[in-house]
């Protein structure tokens, strides 16, 4: 399921070597109010952009979770007839097969989906023209002129569901759908695609969700190529001038955190999977870098975590042990899991909580502190090694409303955490006795 599929920057985000300081997020508004983020990049004839919009599945219709999915994966499903934003004459109705022979035609490849928080679409084509030109105007329409068919949504609704029926089998899936459910019982984050939510959509549901949020005045256009900065904004205004201008969003409740409670599902695995979490941390916020340090220690750092020392080294009670913070618009989880036989769940889960007690009382030593951030700024050439990582990046700052120089300040701001930093921020976010569990596969 896609549900999830924008928590690409997870606190695994790290930031920039000096050695690619160099590079610079050029911003700007369009007169719709589409806001624009351009990397100027000719080491390759490429072109990489993507547009987005708040239109996750936070925002689903009550009852009809599964909207905001259905919706973006049919947005290249046909396309209805149109006038042309120039003075162009109509635009024809184009069938899904006629959408993909014309990318196959251009070598340009589409993508794109829909998270928690954001929705939308990318496209990768060559920087000639016409290519280019031929790529770009049919993203632009895509995005625009969805004709949603019928019996193509009733395809894709079969999909889901068989996906859906699929999960429920799953106890990975089973607990990750019963941790969100205990971390947000009343806030959309927690809302689940169930088999009835998903058959009750309508094409109007899709129309009436597209109508309101992919809308020009909310289009963040994240683009990075072989191009200047006189046709990024060509490109940028080509994408979104068939957009509508939309009305302000519904604000959302809060993310309150919900009382500790713990869930036990019977299910015949081999082993349990546990889950221990609660909210945290919303993106932007000052805690990130010493949690995103802090985490490292205790269980983002694989076989160097403490988690891992405790839990497997010192008593073999799981392969893997691990924990995150996932920030998000609203505050997101912080998370720890793992899999263990089915009669060492106990044993294991209480492992894990005097492991994180003793994190928050203690805090990292000076020794793993430094491992931390060698490791963070050490890792980052990886991540930024190609033009497809770096528009993600560029995406998220602008969805989230991050500074433009947060890539080349990134490593100063890894480089003054403190032990103290880090013990400060956990116990501001994180509290055992508010913190739920799930565990599937109790012994039952």
């Amino acid at each position: 399921m896609m549900k999830r599929f924008f928590l690409v920057l997870s606190l695994a985000f790290v930031g920039i070597a000096p050695a690619r300081a160099a590079l610079q997020i050029q911003s700007w508004t369009l007169n719709n109010g589409a806001r624009v983020l351009f990397v100027e990049s000719h080491s390759i004839p490429v072109l990489d952009l993507s547009v987005e919009f708040d239109a996750g599945s936070r925002r689903d219709p009550q009852g009809k979770a599964g909207v905001a999915e259905l919706t973006n994966a049919m947005l290249a499903r046909g396309l209805r007839e149109s006038a042309a934003a120039a003075a162009s004459g109509a635009e024809p109705a184009v069938s899904e097969a006629q959408i993909s022979d014309t990318l196959a035609d251009t070598a340009a490849q589409r993508g794109g989906g829909a998270g928690a928080d954001r929705a939308g679409a990318s496209l990768r084509t060559l920087v000639s023209q016409p290519e280019r030109d031929t790529a770009v105007r049919l993203l632009a329409r895509i995005l625009a002129h969805p004709s949603f068919p019928e019996n193509l949504l009733a395809r894709d609704k079969a999909r889901v569901i068989a996906a859906i029926r699929e999960e429920d089998t799953k106890p990975e899936a089973i607990g990750s759908k019963a941790f969100w459910r205990l971390m947000y019982p009343s806030h959309p984050y927690g809302q689940q695609q169930t088999v009835p939510s998903v058959e009750s959509i309508t094409r109007d549901d899709l129309v009436a969700f597209h109508n309101t949020h992919y809308v020009a005045n909310r289009a963040i256009v994240s683009i990075i190529g072989d191009i200047s900065r006189a046709e990024a904004d060509a490109i940028a205004q080509q994408l979104t001038v068939r957009l509508p201008q939309g009305a302000p969003l519904p604000a959302l409740p809060p993310v309150e955190p919900p009382p500790s409670r713990n869930e036990n599902i019977a299910h015949p695995a081999s082993q349990a999977h546990i889950l221990l979490g609660m909210p945290a941390i919303a993106r932007g916020d000052p805690d990130y870098f010493p949690l995103l340090v802090g985490n490292y220690t205790l269980g983002g750092g694989g076989f160097v975590s403490r988690l891992t020392r405790e839990v497997r080294e010192k008593r073999g009670l799981s392969y893997s042990v691990y924990s995150y913070f996932n920030p998000m618009a609203q505050p997101g989880p912080f998370q720890a899991g793992l899999q263990t036989q089915k009669d060492q769940a106990g044993n294991a889960l209480n492992v894990v909580r005097d492991t994180i007690s003793a994190f928050l009382r203690d805090g990292p030593t000076e020794q793993e502190l430094k491992a931390a951030k060698d490791n963070l700024t050490g890792g980052f050439a990886l991540r930024i090694d190609n033009n497809k990582k770096i528009l993600d990046n560029i995406a998220s700052i602008g969805f989230y409303n991050l500074p433009l120089n947060y890539l080349d300040t990134w490593t100063a701001n890894v480089a003054k955490v403190t032990a103290a930093d880090v013990k400060a921020a956990f116990n501001r976010r994180l509290a055992l006795d508010k913190m739920s569990t799930v565990v599937v596969g109790n012994g039952q």
